[in-house]
């Protein structure tokens, strides 16, 4: 059976993983046992700093021990470092440049009962927009600890988003590869394609068989970094399929959905149906409701592959 684990849990295994590396710091703004970075802080105490409810502060901090040479992980719920901490995040960090990963966990809908004000459903275009920022919403817990050795590696900003509920292992597959800025075909077809990132790619992968039962081909591709977007498989898909579906557990807005309408807006127009949020604000319930009821599930999927087909077809 596959493995089911939030991709938050998954996270802080792989952030004591690479905590051996003694450049790496931590901060924290209260939370570390809902971030996990409280596994890193029992492993390395001397290098993990909570700093209380004051999310700018720690990224201005984290800001400064970056041009001292370390590699500042930083650590709230999205909707506080993302969004309270924009400002520093644009200013601090990324117009220097600076070698620091923001991580923002409890994303999305299913926070469930934490309710709309914690729900972030904004953060993918906030983070997006931003110059030199590099965006990555892994899928799964594998795919989690593989983008943490990633942006390890990488020199320069990146905000790493991740969920709270725990999801299904879909990347555990003999060739599956990660790489920064290359999507992951996950399921071959010729009908439609359907562009997925985080907890959606499951969500997709389903509504795929639903359509295959239907007659309906259905190409899935997991995007886990929304910037640098994989342009290169997008377009090959747009050309082969004539019709795209993006699905993200964010507003259709600005993030993923955003991302692929502009980019083939420009570069070879065919049908895209973006499945989010649509300028709404979340609200507190169980998580898997709440998906529902905003229709981020296979169900809906499936619906906006039909409809993109019948656009393609006039």
């Amino acid at each position: 059976m596959a493995e089911q684990i939030a991709t938050r849990h998954a996270y802080g295994e792989a952030l004591k993983e690479i905590g051996k590396n003694t450049s790496i710091i931590a901060f924290d703004a209260d939370v570390s046992t809902c971030t996990m970075s409280c596994v890193f802080g029992k492993a390395y105490p001397e290098r993990f700093y909570n700093v209380g409810i004051a999310e700018a502060n720690m990224i201005g901090m984290a800001a400064g021990m970056a041009t001292a040479g370390y590699i500042p992980f930083v650590h709230a719920f999205a909707m506080f470092c993302a969004g309270r901490g924009y400002e520093q995040i644009r200013n601090s960090i990324a117009y220097p440049n600076l070698n620091v990963k923001i991580i923002g966990t409890h994303a999305g809908l299913s926070v469930g009962e934490d309710g709309a004000t914690h729900q972030c459903l904004e953060d993918l275009a906030l983070m997006r927009v931003i110059p030199n920022m590099m965006v990555i919403c892994p899928a799964d817990g594998n795919e989690t600890r593989e983008a943490v050795r990633a942006i390890e590696r990488h020199k320069g900003p990146a905000y790493l988003r991740l969920g709270r509920m725990s999801v299904d292992t879909v990347t555990d597959f003999p060739s599956y590869k990660f790489e920064i800025g290359k999507g992951v075909l996950m399921r071959d077809g010729t009908d439609v394609t359907i562009v997925a990132t985080g907890c959606m790619v499951q969500e997709s992968l389903k509504a795929a068989k639903a359509l295959e039962i239907k007659g309906i081909s259905a190409r899935v591709i997991n995007v886990h970094t929304v910037k640098p977007l994989d342009n290169q498989l997008i377009l090959k898909a747009a050309k082969e399929t004539g019709a795209v579906v993006t699905a993200e557990e964010h507003h259709i807005s600005g993030g993923l959905g955003g991302a692929v309408s502009e980019f083939l807006g420009e570069e070879y127009p065919v049908p895209v149906i973006r499945v989010g949020t649509r300028d709404k604000f979340g609200r507190s319930g169980d998580a898997l409701k709440l998906m529902n009821m905003y229709g981020l599930n296979a169900v809906t999927i499936a619906e906006a592959a039909k409809k993109a087909i019948n656009m393609k077809r006039g």
